[in-house]
């Protein structure tokens, strides 16, 4: 038998400050990706350590840890635009990288 029961962090990751309280009830939390759906994991059989790994698994694909990184502490826009700014040349370069490999050029 399958239960779907709707799982998420107690403070949410957008929010300054935003963590993960891990004593929370996991039948009471809700996490929104967008703002529109939450986070759905099916637990199978009363198997909630397999809930979670996927539950930690969806939440890796999606970016919610890093998001939650972010916004642990306040980002200057200044600091912003220059992260910002070093992640596009990164990713820059590793397109070059990846085109000199695959095309030789």
């Amino acid at each position: 038998m399958s239960k779907q029961i709707r799982v998420a962090l107690k403070n949410s990751p957008w929010q300054p400050h935003g963590g993960c309280d891990k004593k929370v009830s996991l039948r009471k939390m809700i996490i929104r990706n967008d703002g529109s759906f939450p986070l759905l994991i099916h637990v199978k059989d009363n198997n909630v350590d397999q809930a979670l790994r996927a539950l930690k698994k969806k939440m890796q694909r999606e970016g919610i840890f890093r998001i939650m990184k972010a916004k642990r502490f306040y980002e200057k826009p200044s600091e912003k635009r220059v992260r910002e700014a070093s992640e596009a040349g990164r990713r820059y370069r590793k397109q070059l990288r990846k085109r000199l490999e695959k095309e030789g050029y």
